[in-house]
């Protein structure tokens, strides 16, 4: 990160190698922006609690209300990796717009939005203090334990297994579905949008590619095509590298978790919903080398490009 830092800024010399601090992010999206001002622009969706902007960046070829794919990184604070993820796969979109097929046909129909610092709060707490914080950083009345798990926010299957009603728990529900501006900015977003066809919600670690249901294990009206394309996804993930991922509902893969993104956003009508959780398997951890970071994106990004061209493929 301190190497990082002297390197002179602009989208072409970002370090993306390194992992970088929120206000870097921010200014790097600023400068990708700059380099693109005809596919992309910088819209902020909301505040954190503690009133940090939500910046989600937009890819569009123009229209309004198109079919949209929304993606994002960094919902828990210590994933270092989605966020260095994000930013790879967002330069990635905007340098493959017009020489890639299939990056150019989703564009040409759909808009792409993908917020790259989905937990600002957490995530700069996590350079600045306690470089394993997972939550946001909400007061709790009557507690002083401090924050929410925002995958355990949303209104499906709100409380149930695999979230806590305690405010010192790293999986604390929160007071009430929503209660968090992180969670109710997305859910406001995509409400208000109402063409939103895909959410791609990048975790870490595990290696999976998951679908729902979390909060509960009978599987969903789409399981087949999902499980499907899930299986297509990892296939072309591990031809890269040779990284193997799992996949399959949540529930039924890695455990029983209610009030999560993608099963919200599934619940309110987007089809294909899916997680990835990103390397490594657990040598690592959360604290996966920087040095990890361009081969873990290289190799997500095929699985990212199966799911967008398969939603533009299959409408409804």
């Amino acid at each position: 990160m301190r190497r990082s830092r002297r390197v002179k800024r602009s989208s072409r010399m970002f370090d993306f190698a390194s992992y970088h601090t929120i206000d870097e992010i921010y200014e790097w999206m600023d400068v990708l922006v700059e380099d693109h001002p005809r596919l992309l622009s910088k819209v902020q969706v909301g505040q954190s609690y503690e009133q940090r902007p939500l910046y989600v960046l937009k890819f569009s070829t123009g229209g309004s209300n198109r079919p949209a794919i929304w993606l994002d990184t960094g919902i828990h604070a210590r994933e270092w990796i989605t966020q260095a993820t994000g930013v790879w796969t967002a330069n990635k979109i905007a340098k493959e717009y017009g020489q890639d097929p299939s990056v150019t046909a989703i564009l040409d129909s759909m808009d792409i939005f993908l917020e790259i610092v989905t937990n600002p709060d957490g995530f700069a707490f996590t350079h600045s203090s306690n470089r394993l914080w997972r939550k946001t950083r909400s007061i709790n009345a009557g507690s002083r334990c401090v924050g929410v798990d925002p995958n355990r926010n949303w209104d499906a299957g709100f409380g149930g297994a695999g979230s806590s009603s305690n405010p010192c728990s790293e999986t604390y529900h929160g007071p009430h579905a929503h209660s968090e501006r992180e969670v109710r900015a997305i859910v406001d977003f995509i409400r208000a949008h109402g063409n939103v066809k895909s959410v791609i919600s990048i975790h870490s670690y595990s290696q999976m590619l998951l679908f729902p249901y979390g909060y509960r294990r009978a599987p969903a009206p789409d399981h087949q095509e999902m499980n499907e394309l899930a299986k297509k996804a990892v296939s072309d993930l591990a031809a890269v590298f040779g990284t193997k991922y799992t996949y399959g509902s949540i529930a039924n893969t890695i455990y029983m978790a209610g009030g999560t993104t993608i099963d919200w956003a599934y619940d309110n009508g987007v089809k294909y919903s899916f997680t990835l959780e990103l390397r490594d398997s657990g040598r690592y951890g959360f604290l996966l080398p920087s040095s990890q970071i361009v081969p873990t994106a290289t190799e997500t990004w095929p699985a990212l490009l199966d799911i967008m061209v398969h939603v533009l493929e299959h409408p409804y």
